[in-house]
């Protein structure tokens, strides 16, 4: 057993230990939850993991991305997720996919993965990457929103067609309603009341464009909340990839 994972093993076992280093994930953006998902199950030992994501380090990153770094603003998030993971793990089989996530290519970039963790925020891509997965049969567990919250208790996890109290998942169970999707994908959410700042996003300078093109107001968030999100995200998916296992909760 390599030392690294020793306490790992010593809590869960040194076969599921074994067992994780045998899974193959895929995770959808490498941002601020999908950058701590991400950190969580590779630190576990997990094997081979697939990163898309599109998008470069931002000096506006750094409060929040765990990749985001002074020395890392204007590199692309797949690379400096990929060295990170690397540096954690050597043995860790990574692959990064530049592009963003479409309907036209994500049956291709998660087939024979083991597990999807869904942590990109456009609701299109977001709801045609849920679809196909859940089509495929896929285990999936999502993020839904995270901007806006400050209170880490209110923060849990539950079905998404269960889920109340967030913007961004009552558009996503629309979309996978309207795709004939029910219950089946487990997500994390909060249903913490949020206050949208109320000024036109053309009048924003920080404003940024969302996949149509349009303006759409630059959210604030908090590091602490951002974090949590990705590790319950990272909880839930050692679940799901070991449900025999100590992990399973009582």
């Amino acid at each position: 057993m390599d030392k690294q994972f020793q306490r790992i093993a010593r809590f869960i076992g040194e076969n599921n230990v074994n067992k994780l280093s045998e899974k193959k994930v895929f995770v959808a953006g490498a941002g601020a939850v999908g950058g701590y998902a991400i950190e969580m199950l590779v630190r576990c030992g997990i094997g081979e993991i697939t990163i898309a994501d599109f998008d470069t380090v931002s000096e506006s990153n750094i409060n929040r991305q765990i990749i985001a770094l002074h020395s890392t603003v204007g590199c692309l998030k797949t690379e400096v997720m990929k060295k990170r993971i690397l540096d954690i793990n050597p043995n860790c089989n990574v692959h990064s996919i530049t592009e963003r996530l479409t309907e036209e290519n994500v049956c291709s970039l998660i087939q024979g993965t083991d597990i999807v963790l869904d942590c990109i925020d456009s609701v299109k891509d977001k709801i045609a990457l849920l679809t196909k997965a859940y089509t495929e049969s896929i285990p999936i567990i999502s993020s839904m929103g995270a901007a806006l919250r400050k209170d880490s208790y209110l923060i849990r996890s539950g079905d998404i067609m269960d889920t109340w109290g967030c913007p961004l998942a009552k558009q996503v169970r629309s979309g996978l309603r309207k795709n004939g999707i029910g219950k089946g994908i487990e997500c994390i959410f909060s249903p913490e009341k949020v206050n949208f700042k109320y000024i036109q996003p053309d009048e924003d300078p920080d404003a940024e464009n969302d996949e149509n093109g349009r303006k759409r107001l630059v959210l604030g968030s908090l590091p602490y909340i951002t974090a949590i999100f990705g590790a319950k995200m990272a909880e839930l998916a050692l679940r799901k990839l070991l449900p025999d296992s100590v992990l399973k909760p009582e």
